[in-house]
Order: C-alpha cells, then sequence, then structure tokens
C-alpha cells in the first residue's frame, strides 16, 4: 500500500505478510481499500462499501491491520527485547498477560517479545481456521466471528499501546513516526466505526484516541 509504504531497510516483517487469497471477493474488498487509502481520506476508507456483506469487510481489514502492525513491531525487534522489556507494558499502570484460552488458559507474565510472538501465533492460526475466516466466497462465517475479530483487535491494540509507550523514541530515530501514527489513526477509525473495542481497553492511549476521534 502507497500510503503505508516503509522504506526499504524496514520490510523485513515479524510474521510472514498475510495476502487475501486471489480471485475472491477478499481481493476485490482488499483493491477497495487500497484505492480509498490512497484518497487519503482514512474516515472513507474505513466504511463499509454500499451493498458489501459487514462480515466479509471485518474479514479483509482484520488481515490488513494484522500486517501493518506486523511490519510496524517488525521494526522494533532489536530493540524489543526481553531485557529491555521483560512485561508487556503499555506505561506504569498496564501490564498485559497472554493467555489464548486453549493451551494457556491462566494469564501467564511474560516478556514484550514473547506476548507478541503469542500473539501473532494465535491471529495467524484464527485466520488460517477456515471455519473462522472462509476463504470461499458466500461460504458462512461463524456465529462467534464477531467476537474472535473483536478479541484480535483489543490485543493489536496492546502492540501499539506497548510500541507508544516503550518504543515511540525510537520511532522517531527512524523517522517512522508519520508512519506509525497514520496507521494508528486507522485502526482506531475502523474499529470505532464498528464498535470492536471497548473504550475502557482504549485508556492507555486515551489522550490519543480522543485526538483523533475529534479530528
Amino acid at each position: 500500500m502507497s500510503l503505508f509504504g516503509l522504506g526499504s531497510r524496514n520490510q523485513k516483517t515479524f510474521r510472514p505478510k498475510k495476502n487475501a487469497p486471489s480471485g475472491s471477493k477478499g481481493a476485490q474488498l482488499q483493491k477497495h481499500i487500497d484505492a480509498t487509502l490512497g484518497s487519503g481520506n482514512l474516515r472513507e476508507a474505513v466504511r463499509l462499501p454500499p451493498g458489501e456483506d459487514i462480515n466479509e469487510w471485518l474479514a479483509v481489514n482484520t488481515v490488513d491491520f494484522f500486517n501493518q502492525v506486523n511490519i510496524l513491531y517488525g521494526t522494533l525487534t532489536e530493540f524489543c527485547t526481553p531485557n529491555n522489556c521483560p512485561t508487556m507494558t503499555a506505561g506504569p499502570k498496564y501490564e498485559y498477560r497472554w493467555a489464548d484460552g486453549v493451551t494457556i488458559k491462566k494469564p501467564i507474565e511474560v516478556s514484550a517479545p514473547k506476548y507478541a510472538e503469542h500473539l501473532m501465533d494465535w491471529i495467524e492460526a484464527q485466520l488460517d481456521d477456515e471455519a473462522i475466516f472462509p476463504q470461499k466466497l458466500g461460504a458462512p462465517f461463524p456465529p462467534n466471528f464477531r467476537d474472535v475479530v473483536r478479541t484480535i483487535f483489543k490485543r493489536l491494540f496492546r502492540v501499539y499501546a506497548h510500541i507508544y509507550h516503550s518504543h515511540f523514541q525510537k520511532i522517531v530515530g527512524l523517522k517512522e513516526e508519520a508512519h506509525l501514527n497514520t496507521c494508528f489513526k486507522h485502526f482506531v477509525l475502523f474499529t470505532w466505526e464498528f464498535r470492536l473495542i471497548d473504550k475502557g481497553e482504549l485508556a492507555p492511549l486515551s489522550d490519543l484516541v480522543d485526538s483523533i476521534l475529534q479530528l
């Protein structure tokens, strides 16, 4: 996406980039996202296109936001280490513990890089599960699809919160703050449009979120 292009040195991602399946509805919606983002109007870009299925729209955008966070966090892996970030925090008041509800049912304290690794593995497993994210046009979405999407976005927000609180000076040093801010603005407007994250979850970045929503 040209709007979110990074310098060539930062093309490594924390995880391999996910693509919408070619020839599918997802690929068509991806083209719509690229076109509207290219216009620079993020409020317009997040809206459900007329006549489109909301679950299809949520699915394609979930892949897109996963990729964006993937790239952003990938630029910081040399700085976000177990020594520098022994816990997954967003400032002094917020600490996130990891649980996936399957193999790890009781939340455990892990370093920030380990949290990000668990999170990206977990999201990839959801995206690759056709019972949750169907690849074929017309295949039904599960009844709990919106709940899965909400959990993904809630956890992706935590990566943004950690980056802003723990690594923003590094981002500035890499001259990527405009890119980070644009990605986060897009993320906030999308989650707000579809009520995907409860306001309380946004507390670590509440001032920034409020400034975005008031623009």
